[in-house]
């Protein structure tokens, strides 16, 4: 993946609509619609997720299911980049917590999204087991 492309067209107010060409969804500050950092959390989360999953595969290390949260404070400063961000996994069904400890370590590391929001934020993650 080399050049990427959305498009998000705007009223005149703060109201669009984001395209990535695949789907669409709603952009703005009403109930429903999407805010700047709900698709910035969004985009960590993806592409933690993708990463861990394609290193679980990889180790043949099976589980049912995966939620993560992702919270993050804003500095008070103008502009407010950005302070901490944590993302906490929640996994279901497996028994193998040492892999999957491993196996999230090295998706922070290889996650381009994580690695370019640590340039602004001090960045952490969790890892919860369910059964």
């Amino acid at each position: 993946m080399a050049v990427r492309d959305v498009e998000v067209e705007f009223s005149r107010e703060f109201k669009g609509v984001l395209d990535t060409g695949q789907t669409t969804a709603a952009v703005g500050s009403d109930p429903g619609e999407l805010e700047p950092y709900d698709m910035l959390f969004a985009a960590l989360a993806s592409c933690l997720y993708a990463t861990f999953l394609d290193i679980v595969n990889k180790k043949k290390i099976d589980f049912e299911s995966a939620k993560l949260t992702v919270t993050g404070e804003k500095r008070d400063a103008v502009p407010s980049t950005l302070k901490t961000v944590n993302v906490k996994y929640v996994i279901k069904g497996s028994d193998n917590e040492k892999g999957l400890m491993r196996s999230a370590e090295l998706a922070a590391k290889y996650c381009s999204v994580y690695q370019t929001i640590s340039h602004v934020a001090e960045m952490s993650w969790e890892l919860e087991y369910k059964k």
